[in-house]
């Protein structure tokens, strides 16, 4: 049985199974990216729910494995050379996952690397860009009364959604006919913004019909329907 007691972490958060993955996360965007990725290849994991209205990613515990204070971060059992591995930074978790285990990563190292293309177009752009829509429309961003800020935010998330909409266009899932890791990382953040965002109708969602379609085929998949929830939310 692994020992895990090196790890701070599982002092707050301790491992019923050690042999497991351990997966210290939030039912975010960012957060069901990894147990999406999870439940999509089968790896026995054990979930632990990180409370930000407990301020829990701030504490030394937490902070000890992802120094970055952000959900997700993993700690693997069984990582490289059998050895532990704690990683945080969700993209840095895709990646991981799919070449440990095989799966939702091309082989083809041309594929590969387009496909790692389109999860840093994710990183770099979906999600920070559609976070900040959604603080200035959602929260306390409303109290602003200059508009600026959101329209900017509201301008560069349609030029995104309108960089997916063409690249879509005859193809099934971002990398064609195969769903990938660059799947797992953008369209949480497509069904936060007009879901939970509710920024939907402010983006002019309706002019992304392609988009619309693969986000449909996208949480209508079991292990997406699963990874949604989880962790469960106390």
């Amino acid at each position: 049985m692994p020992d895990l007691s090196a790890y701070p972490i599982t002092r707050k958060w301790p491992a019923r199974h050690p042999d497991r993955l351990q997966l210290y996360s939030l039912p975010t965007p960012n957060g069901v990216k990894a147990s999406i990725m999870l439940e999509e290849i089968g790896l026995p994991y054990e979930p632990h729910l990180v409370r930000f209205d407990a301020d829990e990613q701030l504490s030394p515990e937490f902070l000890s494995l992802n120094p970055n204070n952000k959900i997700p971060a993993i700690l693997d059992p069984d990582g490289p050379g059998g050895k532990p591995l704690a990683l945080f930074e969700s993209g840095a978790i895709l990646l991981y996952l799919a070449e440990k285990t095989g799966k939702l990563l091309p082989t083809d190292p041309a594929a590969r690397y387009q496909t790692i293309q389109w999860v840093m177009f994710q990183m770099g752009g979906v999600g920070p860009m559609f976070g900040q829509l959604g603080f200035f429309h959602k929260f306390a961003g409303r109290q602003y009364e200059d508009k600026r800020p959101r329209d900017r935010y509201v301008a560069e998330s349609r030029r995104l959604l309108g960089v997916l909409e063409k690249h879509l266009a005859g193809r099934d899932w971002i990398m064609g006919d195969q769903y990938t890791i660059a799947d797992v990382a953008t369209f949480p953040w497509i069904r936060n913004l007009i879901g939970f965002y509710e920024a939907g109708e402010l983006v002019g969602f309706d002019d992304f019909p392609q988009v619309q379609r693969v986000l449909d085929a996208f949480v209508a998949r079991p292990a997406v329907i699963r990874g949604l929830e989880i962790p469960k939310r106390g």
